[in-house]
């Protein structure tokens, strides 16, 4: 056994020696003391975030041969999707993966079409049980011989010398700092933040500096009276007729609800969705004006949110009846943004290219859905909680180019922070596109290196 003065001696000669120099005083900076970082440099692709895009683009390169190392900062992979109870699934029927995760899910029991009594309807837009997602990707990515890591974020990125490739990314874990180097980067974060660190261009924000779309907070509750809150339920059987069509409008009602217990929620088209029996998703919150890269502000919008859901159930409880012993469960540990960080790219997606339904030789996907901005200020989602802003989009692609940063040659990009403008990425930063963008990169990537394909 070690003594404690053997110990300190030990410390003093080690990588963590520098943290007990004492710090100058008066100063509004601290430099942090240089100490060496592990380098580890035995990979061809490294995904920065295990979310629904970085799952995807992880998976395909490494099933087209390439060796594939995965940073997740959270608990679990699947990102939106499980750290963030998501629920929903949209768009979600235009890739291989894509297909895949829908029959795991069904294998598992934990997928629910958002039309039940229109099974159709279900293949590209249904509900799922978070957990059993969690497992999903877990599974996908060992077999496929992915190196993933939770708990485990990416701090800092260096270019090479000719300043064109990214070289090196640090990442900070219970391990402490790591370094660690591959042939090619993709960034899956969906903030665009390994781009944001190796110093790439990007755009943040609405059209001519208007805010960007508020974030959400979900939640799990569960409720003994399924049948009771059938008429609040968006994908309920008993809320549909016999064609499967909705019977009521569930959202305005779960709104007059709300408002009846004496609530004004930030987002005034609430939604459950059930994904077991008695066992539901609730999107209920708007934040709004949230920037990506204030972490006081990101926790502080957290917990309001959170706040909001809670006190929201409990006042729904006390009017009983449907909400007699209504209770969340659980609230989601990543709040989910609609924002990003748009990386300039070698192309960038406008609003011509949505409106005409664009096609390119490098397509990697098709993006199907409306575009979908949420109101951006509290008054305004007062008066519609979402808006198309009068562009009736057409199915588009996605080219590859726009995933590829502009500025650094070695560094993709997937998911909601691809080179776009604000509209177009009001209708591809749903995850059926995010995986698909992901796949699509994946491959190109495994390609571009020359293994086996």
């Amino acid at each position: 056994m070690q003594t404690r003065r053997q110990f300190a001696t030990l410390m003093m000669g080690s990588a963590v020696a520098p943290a007990l120099v004492r710090a100058e005083t008066n100063v509004t900076d601290f430099r942090e003391p240089v100490a060496p970082i592990p380098l580890v440099a035995d990979c061809d692709v490294i995904v920065a975030g295990g979310g629904p895009a970085g799952i995807a683009a992880a998976v395909s390169a490494a099933r087209a041969g390439a060796k594939v190392r995965l940073f997740e900062m959270h608990g679990a992979l699947g990102g939106i999707w499980t750290s963030g109870l998501l629920g929903c699934m949209i768009d979600f029927d235009k890739s291989e993966i894509d297909r895949e995760i829908t029959r795991r899910l069904k294998d598992l029991g934990a997928w629910r079409s958002r039309r039940p009594l229109s099974p159709e309807r279900g293949a590209s837009n249904y509900v799922y049980e978070p957990e059993y997602l969690k497992l999903v990707c877990e599974q996908m990515c060992d077999e496929a011989g992915v190196d993933y890591w939770l708990h485990t974020s990416v701090v800092a990125a260096y270019r090479d010398a000719s300043g064109r490739n990214v070289e090196t990314i640090v990442t900070e874990s219970k391990d402490g700092r790591r370094a660690w180097r591959a042939k090619v980067f993709i960034d899956c974060t969906g903030d665009g933040d390994l781009a944001f660190r190796a110093g790439c261009g990007f755009d943040f924000g609405g059209p001519e500096g208007s805010n960007d779309q508020p974030a959400s907070l979900c939640a799990i509750a569960v409720s003994p009276h399924r049948e009771q809150l059938a008429p609040f339920v968006v994908n309920h059987p008993l809320a549909f007729d016999a064609k499967g069509r909705l019977t009521s409008n569930p959202k305005k009602k779960f709104l007059a609800e709300l408002q009846r217990a004496g609530l004004d929620p930030s987002y005034h088209l609430p939604t459950l969705f059930e994904v077991h029996d008695g066992l539901y998703v609730v999107m209920m919150t708007h934040v709004y004006g949230l920037g990506l890269d204030k972490a006081k502000d990101i926790t502080r919008s957290t917990v309001e949110a959170r706040r909001e859901i809670l006190t929201s159930a409990r006042a729904l409880e006390k009017l009983g009846g449907a909400w007699a012993d209504f209770r969340i469960v659980a609230t989601a540990e990543q709040i989910g943004h609609r924002a990003a960080r748009r990386i300039h790219g070698r192309y960038t997606l406008t609003v011509d290219d949505i409106k005409r339904g664009a096609t390119f030789d490098d397509a990697v996907t098709t993006s199907n859905f409306c575009v979908d901005v949420h109101a951006t200020t509290r008054e305004a989602n007062r008066k519609a909680a979402y808006s198309n802003h009068g562009l009736k989009s057409q199915p588009f692609q996605i080219p590859l180019r726009a995933c590829r940063a502009k500025d650094v040659d070695n560094l993709y990009m997937a998911g909601r922070c691809i080179s776009g403008g604000f509209f177009p990425m009001a209708s591809y930063r749903v995850t059926g596109s995010a995986v698909a963008m992901g796949e699509g990169v994946g491959r190109a990537v495994a390609k571009f290196l020359g293994v086996r394909c």
